[in-house]
């Protein structure tokens, strides 16, 4: 493991693990969010909870179980592909910066983690 590896891939679980717990958790901010790109709130908890997992299994790939941590990058890649998808439906391309940093983030994860 490099440490340019570490460093983005802890980086990743905090910014994951964090807005997962805002989804949860219901935060205000996060439900207008979701609002303007037609998530239902009723939604939001459970795609907190798939952040959360994402953040847990990029955790183990760092604790010694590289496939976690693949699978797990390759989800949020796959989470957040389909984020961007929901903003530029709903006409929302002034807030494409959350989800296209986050994907920034688990692509880079993944590809530094292979990498290794």
């Amino acid at each position: 493991m490099t440490t340019t590896h570490l460093v983005i891939t802890l980086v990743t679980i905090a910014a994951n693990a964090g807005m997962g717990v805002a989804d949860v958790l219901r935060a205000r901010f996060v439900l207008a969010s979701s609002a303007s790109v037609d998530v239902p709130a009723g939604w939001v908890p459970a795609l907190g909870i798939l952040k959360l997992a994402g953040a847990a299994g990029l955790a183990a790939g760092l604790a010694g179980f590289p496939a976690a941590g693949t699978a797990a990058a390759i989800g949020l890649v796959l989470f957040f592909v389909g984020a961007i998808g929901a903003h530029v439906r709903a006409h929302a391309l002034s807030t494409l910066g959350a989800p296209g940093g986050y994907l920034v983030l688990a692509v880079a994860s993944l590809v530094t983690g292979m990498a290794t």
